[in-house]
């Protein structure tokens, strides 16, 4: 275990924080807050880069990274940047419980948009602007913005990305490691800043529209005013937003395809077809089945348009309470809670690309125990899926199942609904945000004890870095093994 080399990355991270946390600050000023919330972030800033720079002052001898240092370095840098980024929100008295403020600013971090916060009226525009902008960081990758930047850690810090990058499989778009996270931020960045002049156009100011965007790219969903976008009774935003959760829950790399001519070879993308075609079908059953109580038409499918795209990619953004919709509607909802958008977006779930192989895994296996002797091989994107990928997604769908479970067995304790407790599991595991029951897009996760949010600060930063990450980093075993 290399941990003076995972020392010093994590303490880059934590001085690149600390230049994060200046627009917040700056945000502040521009806002004319009070003395107390400057000094939250300006305490906070000079802590990270005290902290950041003991931690990295000397470079270490042996930057080697390997699998095992990636995962660690992945799930501490996640952890930290939480743990740091909580204190504005303590300091300025507007979330005062640290565990409360942890809560808020992993659900961030990891795009997931639960909130513990009952009241957005009672929140600092800074603090507004921080908590969708860890949306915008988080979308991403902490550490594929750090290799963006920072890129001259290791010549093994694939690793680090493979542990970080969502999806059953990674491969770089670029030769260099560091040239594919410049390439994936440029992509992201331009998509924001066309989102924001959209919402513009739609009336916003420009520090709603901001926010909204990092929630939108990010796939977060954190909103500015109460009632998520409900109060804004634009169509015009509605569909803005409904479009960009979609566009962002789509492989980046099939935007940089696009980019360099290769627009059949983006289009002829599985997943891609398979997601549109269930957003598709989804939206069709549940106009269907809620059509006769809404007066128009209209409204209903653009309702059921935002609220498939908000669920489908994990955002959390809602327009209409679908907790008062009729089961059949909720059972697809909470469906699509689990599938997520494509491998390789800034989305939660499972990821289609895995529930496709896994379905084409199961199906496999009959055909095989049907006919023992006949020779079965499983294609994805016309190229045939290796024994080793084949038992990688059995294995993550083994350890989602247990893992699940176990965080359902925890929250148990401390409510007696089972809808409130499973789809709070559901919502922050795979990155949504709001749940059903007593977690509804009505309401929010403040109500539930200390303990219940540690647990779902766990799950969502297990859901957004794809379980392993975490699960290594508390093995005892990763830390006996030299």
């Amino acid at each position: 275990m290399n941990k003076k080399m995972i020392s010093f990355v994590i303490g880059k991270i934590l001085i690149l924080e600390a230049g994060l946390m200046l627009l917040p600050l700056i945000i502040s000023f521009l806002y004319k807050e009070d003395i107390l919330h400057k000094m939250s972030y300006g305490i906070v800033i000079l802590l990270l880069l005290a902290v950041g720079f003991l931690m990295s002052i000397k470079v270490p001898a042996d930057k080697n990274i390997q699998g095992r240092e990636g995962f660690v370095i992945v799930s501490l840098s996640w952890i930290f940047m939480s743990a740091f980024g909580a204190l504005p929100f303590v300091i300025s008295k507007e979330i005062p419980s640290f565990v409360d403020a942890f809560f808020e600013v992993v659900s961030g971090f990891t795009t997931t948009g639960s909130s513990i916060i009952p009241d957005l009226t009672k929140i600092s525009h800074s603090n507004l602007f921080w908590r969708s902008f860890t949306h915008f960081v988080g979308g991403m990758g902490v550490l594929v913005l750090a290799l963006a930047i920072l890129p001259k850690y290791s010549p093994t810090s694939v690793y680090v990305m493979k542990a970080e990058v969502p999806g059953p499989t990674f491969g770089k778009i670029v030769s260099k490691l560091s040239s594919t996270a410049r390439v994936l931020y440029k992509i992201y960045t331009v998509m924001t800043i066309v989102l924001i002049i959209l919402l513009l156009f739609g009336g916003l100011n420009l520090f709603e529209a901001s926010l909204l965007a990092f929630g939108t790219a990010g796939t977060g969903g954190f909103g500015v005013r109460n009632g998520s976008i409900l109060p804004y009774h634009s169509a015009y935003i509605d569909v803005v937003l409904s479009i960009g959760m979609l566009v962002f829950g789509v492989n980046f790399n099939v935007y940089y395809f696009i980019l360099i001519g290769k627009v059949k070879e983006a289009l002829n993308n599985e997943e891609l077809k398979y997601y549109l075609l269930i957003v598709f079908i989804s939206i069709a059953l549940i106009v269907a089945n809620i059509s006769k109580s809404y007066s128009s038409i209209l409204h209903c499918i653009r309702d059921v348009l935002f609220s498939v795209s908000s669920v489908m990619t994990t955002t959390g953004y809602s327009t209409a309470d679908f907790g008062k919709w009729p089961l059949f509607s909720q059972v697809i909802l909470l469906i699509l809670m689990f599938f997520g958008a494509c491998a390789g977006s800034t989305a939660g779930g499972l990821k289609i690309s895995r529930v496709i192989l896994m379905i084409k895994i199961h199906f496999a296996e009959i055909r095989q125990m049907i006919s023992p002797n006949r020779v079965i091989s499983i294609s994805y994107e016309d190229k045939p899926v290796s024994l080793k990928m084949q038992k990688s997604i059995a294995v993550y769908f083994v350890v989602y199942a247990i893992v699940f479970m176990a965080m359902l067995l925890l929250i148990s304790f401390s409510t007696d609904d089972f809808l409130t407790a499973f789809s709070a599991v559901a919502a922050t595991f795979n990155n949504i945000g709001p749940g059903l029951g007593k977690v509804g897009p009505a309401y929010s996760f403040a109500n539930l004890n200390d303990f219940s949010k540690v647990v779902l600060s766990f799950a969502m930063l297990a859901g957004r870095l794809e379980i392993f990450p975490m699960l290594i980093l508390f093995s005892p075993l990763t830390w006996k093994l030299k």
